[in-house]
């Protein structure tokens, strides 16, 4: 091995990388940081008065319920500064083609099924459409710069659930930036948690197996044939 090769460079802790972005979070939002510390003092003062009302004059019933009420004011505070900081992450993500795919793996729980990739790409203009199936029926979100253009493959892409899954619930949301009518990121996962349950777990099995037995409309890059491609040689 050659003297002068170079080290792997070090990955930092996962703790490390939590505190940096926690860190970086506080900086950008005030808000946050404020509601933290207000969190924390509120919870703590709390446990003293609670100890001051059980147990008045004992130093050690003071103590038990300070620190309890310490422990709780730091469990709210990193809850509330790691809330901020996914939204602050989120919106960083604004006008980046394939962003939703990325916010879905983020935000959507068990029992939904979907993919990073978009179902829909339109060739020219790389608006794409992603689609979701869960306990809320059908969710397709539509995604690029001109809202007209994004309206009519999400449109094509909503009448091809209907064809295959009729009588389906399903929901269009478009993320396009600049436009107050759409969706933000930070927002899409709540919007779609909170839709009211129209399939129960094997009803959402069966849906999306139907929806992608239909495949995906992606264009094949010009130049590549399918029914041409050879595996190479060793």
């Amino acid at each position: 091995m050659a003297k002068n090769a170079q080290k792997p460079v070090r990955q930092p802790s996962r703790f490390i990388q939590v505190v940096k972005v926690l860190a970086k979070t506080a900086k950008d939002d005030k808000s946050a940081l404020a509601w933290s510390v207000l969190a924390f003092v509120g919870l703590l003062s709390i446990g003293l008065l609670i100890a001051n009302l059980v147990a008045p004059g004992q130093t050690v019933g003071a103590i038990l319920w300070g620190v309890t009420g310490g422990i709780a004011g730091l469990l709210a505070a990193m809850i509330i500064l790691s809330q901020r900081a996914q939204a602050v992450i989120l919106a960083g993500y604004e006008g980046q083609p394939g962003a939703t795919g990325a916010v879905l793996q983020q935000a959507l729980r068990r029992g939904w099924r979907f993919s990073e990739m978009p179902v829909h790409v339109s060739p020219k203009t790389q608006e794409m459409v992603f689609r979701a199936v869960g306990p809320g029926g059908v969710v397709l979100i539509g995604e690029g710069f001109s809202k007209s253009r994004v309206q009519q493959i999400t449109e094509d892409e909503r009448r091809k659930v209907a064809r295959i899954a009729p009588g389906v619930t399903t929901h269009v949301f478009y993320v396009i930036p600049n436009d107050p009518d759409a969706v933000k990121l930070a927002k899409l996962g709540p919007k779609i948690l909170k839709l009211k349950r129209a399939l129960n777990r094997s009803e959402v099995s069966v849906v999306a197996k139907r929806l992608e037995s239909i495949g995906l409309n992606i264009p094949v890059p010009k130049g590549i044939d399918p029914r041409n491609m050879r595996m190479p040689r060793r």
